[in-house]
C-alpha cells in the first residue's frame, strides 16, 4: 500500500491512498488544540484493530463457510498521559447468526491473532468480548 500524507495546517492531516484516491482526514484531539472534527491518528489506530479483526475473520472464514456479514465491533480506546501513548483498548465484537463451538473458537482465535493485533505493543491492555446471535 502506498499513500501520501499531507499536513494541511490547523492540526489537520489528509492521507490519500495512491491506487484509489480515497482520503482519510485526521485532526488533533481537543486536549491537544484540535477541533475533534475528525478522528485522531490514535483513533485510527484503534479503528484499524477492530477492522483488522473483522477482516481476518471474513477472509479466512470464507473458506470455512463462515459468513459474518453484519458483524460489528464497538471499540473504546483510551490514552495514558505519561508517556503519552494508547493505554487501553476495549472491544465488543458482535456477530449475528448461530455458530458451532468449533466455529466460535476459529472466529475468536482468528480475530485475536489478526495482523494489527500481532503488531500492538504488549503494554497496551486489550479486552475483547465476543457476542453471538444478535
Amino acid at each position: 500500500m502506498t499513500s501520501t500524507i499531507t499536513y494541511s495546517g490547523d492540526f489537520t492531516i489528509v492521507s490519500q491512498h495512491e491506487k484509489s484516491g480515497a482520503e482519510i482526514t485526521t485532526c488533533a484531539p481537543l486536549r491537544d488544540g484540535g477541533t475533534s472534527e475528525y478522528f485522531s491518528p490514535s483513533d485510527i489506530f484503534g479503528i484499524s484493530y477492530g477492522q483488522s479483526m473483522l477482516m481476518a475473520v471474513a477472509v479466512l472464514g470464507k473458506h470455512k463457510g463462515i459468513d459474518i456479514t453484519g458483524a460489528t465491533c464497538e471499540l473504546k480506546k483510551s490514552t495514558h498521559p505519561e508517556p503519552k501513548r494508547i493505554g487501553t483498548i476495549f472491544c465488543i465484537v458482535r456477530i449475528p447468526g448461530e455458530y458451532t463451538p468449533e466455529q466460535k473458537k476459529f472466529i475468536e482465535h482468528t480475530a485475536l491473532n489478526c495482523p494489527v493485533s500481532l503488531s500492538i505493543h504488549p503494554n497496551v491492555q486489550r479486552t475483547v468480548l465476543f457476542e453471538y446471535g444478535l
